[in-house]
């Protein structure tokens, strides 16, 4: 069963996942780890009314209570459709993918979103996340103008609320 948390990026569970995720993709980076750029997450970023971070809550390898993933949605500048949300850090450990956390992960950080009064969401991410990208277009994402100048990312997906 997958539950949630909210926490901040710097708390020490988000801080350790967060590291995973750092580490997996520049280890997985087309151009190399040494081309990866890592950006720590400002906590003023993820706090009511900007934002909010979230930790999944699943189990690990041995069936005990862990938490496997994170993910968080940020204010950034108001788009055609209005107040602009950006999912950022989505992220959940191997054993749990192919199990509906991501898409679970994605579909409460849409509903904090809105309750945030999001009326669009955004994402930046890399074409080498093939899953990624796929789990997004199903999820109604589709490609717009890039919004940002992150050098990970290849391609820019946002969808209206």
């Amino acid at each position: 069963m997958v539950t949630w948390r909210t926490a901040l990026p710097s708390d020490e569970p988000a801080r350790l996942l967060l590291d995973q995720y750092f580490t997996a993709r520049a280890h997985g980076f087309p151009a190399g780890p040494d081309a990866y750029r890592r950006t720590v997450p400002d906590d003023a970023e993820f706090t009511p009314p900007a934002g909010v971070f979230v930790l999944v809550e699943g189990e690990n390898l041995s069936g005990e209570p862990a938490d496997v993933g994170c993910g968080g949605v940020r204010r950034i500048a108001d788009g055609p459709a209005g107040p602009r949300f950006e999912v950022k850090h989505l992220w959940v450990q191997p054993h749990t993918r192919r199990l509906g956390y991501g898409r679970a992960l994605m579909d409460e950080l849409t509903h904090r979103a809105r309750d945030l009064g999001a009326a669009e969401l955004v994402l930046d991410t890399n074409e080498s996340l093939e899953a990624a990208s796929a789990l997004y277009r199903s999820l109604g994402f589709a490609p717009i103008a890039p919004y940002n100048d992150n050098p990970n990312a290849t391609t820019w997906l946002g969808r209206t609320l």
